[in-house]
């Protein structure tokens, strides 16, 4: 007798559709199992017999072939447990089939029937609805994930038998849990600008990036407050628009760090790996592609600490998503791309020992060394960086004297209302990704003194065509945080502030 039961692969953070086939035939009982499935699949053979057998279902004594079709896609993880436990018990006529054939069902069994979470939920919730399906069978702790695609119902079991009842008709249907908005994916608490001391030049780098999504570099000695200043940017950036919540809430899905129950993500991602961190862990990869630290970034902060200490391999692979967003793993099997239109934040010393250029201490390290330390950020990586910050240290006087800045909320509410000029101005495009034609003179929004001032600083500095653009798009942010529409000279000059070439 033979039975289908439709379920879904992912390839990268897309869905494929599946369709699990199992036929029972007169032979020596046995599963074989078929369609490219990898070892987490295979070994569901084990699974999906202990589970029937402890649901309460008789398990077929008969020759069982599974068959996951299409042949040529690659199937992973251990999902596929429930979709082809249904199958052997449809082709037993346990299931009926009809009920079967329109749902999309995916899940990971225990040996005694119940049920685990599985990743990857919400890309699939969406692609049963591109498919046409109408129901999706899935775990319960994955139901809030997936009710926040519309047009689709939801069925949440906690076991085989239940759903093999759900399927059946002899069970009424559980709604699934409403969809909760999740703080955030897994990150420290998020700390308020009020409790940095001074550092003018550091809160403005931070708004200016906010408000543009632009990338910034802090250089300075050990316990200036590089570090602090970097880790409060999250709290002055403005929170997820719907679709970036889907976006990143599907990113995490993929990479299993949604927590069970958990529904939309709502506030911005902040990445801070450590600077050990291999180039394949920080652009994604593996047999399988899964995304990686710029990936799980994407819409939010990536955070490089100690910026020289990462090896030049990996910091060399960040130079074509900073400038299309996304990046493609290509691998013998297939090739996927995930999405990475993330803030870059770095800081770093100025030399191994950190204090070149201190007035308060003085520097060991030959100017050889400092050099080389510098080099380790390549040309290419640097150009890529709109605003670098000097930061000093700042005196135990003024510490003690206790005197605290502004805190993050106003500087959020500035950063939004800018972020809302370049939506009315130029659509979804933060300024950091504003296109050339939009920084001409003939646009009416950058003043012609303004451009003109650029241009010889450019050519004073020997800039790149690159850094001279982003240099107008820093200009183009500091106007829209002075609720300007045109870019004048004094925006110009405050970007220049922040070129490294400055110095």
């Amino acid at each position: 007798m033979l039975a289908s039961v439709q379920t879904a692969a992912l390839q990268g953070i897309e869905s494929v559709p599946v369709a699990v086939e199992v036929d029972l035939s007169f032979g020596l009982p046995a599963l074989v199992m078929v369609g490219l499935p990898d070892t987490a699949v295979r070994e569901s053979r084990d699974r999906v017999k202990a589970a029937i057998r402890n649901s309460g279902f008789d398990f077929p004594q008969e020759r069982i072939t599974v068959n996951l079709a299409p042949a040529d896609v690659r199937k992973v993880g251990a999902a596929f447990d429930l979709p082809i436990a249904v199958g052997v018990l449809a082709a037993s006529g346990v299931v009926t089939s009809r009920t079967a054939r329109n749902t999309l069902v995916i899940g990971e069994l225990s040996l005694d029937g119940s049920m685990h979470p599985t990743r990857g939920v919400l890309p699939i919730a969406a692609g049963a609805r591109r498919d046409g399906y109408r129901e999706l069978l899935l775990p319960s702790a994955n139901a809030a994930e997936a009710s926040l695609v519309s047009g689709l119902e939801v069925l949440p079991v906690d076991s085989l038998r239940e759903a093999v009842a759900t399927l059946n008709g002899d069970l009424p249907r559980r709604a699934p849990p409403p969809a909760r908005a999740t703080q955030g994916a897994p990150t420290e608490e998020i700390a308020d600008l009020a409790d940095v001391h001074g550092q003018a030049m550091g809160r403005r780098a931070l708004e200016l990036a906010a408000a543009g999504g632009h990338n910034l570099l802090f250089v300075g000695p050990p316990g200036a407050g590089k570090t602090m200043l970097a880790r409060r940017l999250a709290g002055v950036l403005p929170v997820l628009t719907r679709d970036e919540a889907l976006d990143v809430t599907t990113i995490h899905s993929v990479a299993g760090l949604l927590p069970a129950g958990a529904g939309l993500l709502t506030t911005r991602p902040f990445r801070a790996p450590h600077h050990t961190v291999s180039d394949a862990a920080l652009a994604g990869g593996g047999p399988q592609p899964r995304p990686g630290e710029i990936s799980l970034a994407h819409h939010g902060v990536l955070f490089l600490d100690e910026l020289p200490e990462f090896s030049r391999r990996a910091l060399e692979v960040l130079r074509q998503p900073m400038e299309h967003g996304s990046i493609t793993i290509a691998r013998a099997a297939r090739t996927s791309t995930f999405p990475a239109r993330f803030m870059l934040v770095a800081a770093m010393n100025p030399c191994p020992c950190g204090y070149f250029g201190d007035p308060r201490r003085a520097c060991r390290c030959p100017l050889p060394l400092v050099e080389r330390y510098a080099g380790r950020l390549s040309g290419p990586m640097r150009d890529r960086i709109d605003l670098v910050v000097a930061v000093a240290a700042v005196p135990a006087s003024d510490l003690a004297a206790g005197d605290h800045g502004e805190a993050s909320a106003p500087v959020r509410a500035r950063v939004v209302a800018a972020r809302e000029r370049q939506r009315k101005r130029q659509g979804a495009a933060l300024n950091a990704r504003l296109p050339v034609q939009a920084l001409r003179p003939a646009t009416g929004t950058v003043l012609a003194e303004a451009h003109a001032f650029a241009v010889q600083s450019s050519e004073r500095l020997a800039l790149s065509a690159r850094a001279f653009y982003r240099l107008l798009r820093v200009a183009r942010t500091a106007a829209d945080l002075a609720n300007r529409d045109e870019v004048r000279l004094e925006d110009v000059a405050e970007a220049l502030q922040f070129r490294d070439d400055v110095r």
